[in-house]
């Protein structure tokens, strides 16, 4: 399943239904429903909490120790919620600036 967020600012953002539920969770809004819309009015508080959850997400990666001790672990190359979110958040921008609402699922 994908989650498509769309917005008249800028090109779709698509993910994963997984990564994209994580990410409505993180803006407010409800992760199981099928569409929903961030308004204009709720922009700022959406970028807000995006930014919040990139920062967090950032400095526990850099809390995690790197240490000769774990050379026979493999080092972990998976994409962390910093990563997906920066597309979401530039489309969030970018419809703020442009005062135009956010969508997925329609």
């Amino acid at each position: 399943m994908l989650i498509t967020f769309k917005s008249a600012a800028s090109g779709d953002v698509m993910m994963f239904g997984e990564n994209g539920k994580e990410l409505l969770s993180v803006l407010g809004k409800d992760q199981d429903a099928d569409k929903g819309i961030v308004t204009v009015e709720q922009l700022p508080g959406a970028i807000a909490a995006l930014r919040t959850a990139i920062e967090a997400d950032k400095s526990t990666k850099r809390e995690q120790p790197d240490t000769d001790e774990d050379a026979d672990r493999q080092p972990d190359h998976r994409i962390q919620l910093a990563q997906r979110a920066l597309p979401l958040l530039e489309l969030l921008e970018r419809s703020l600036q442009d005062k135009v609402p956010v969508t997925w699922g329609v």
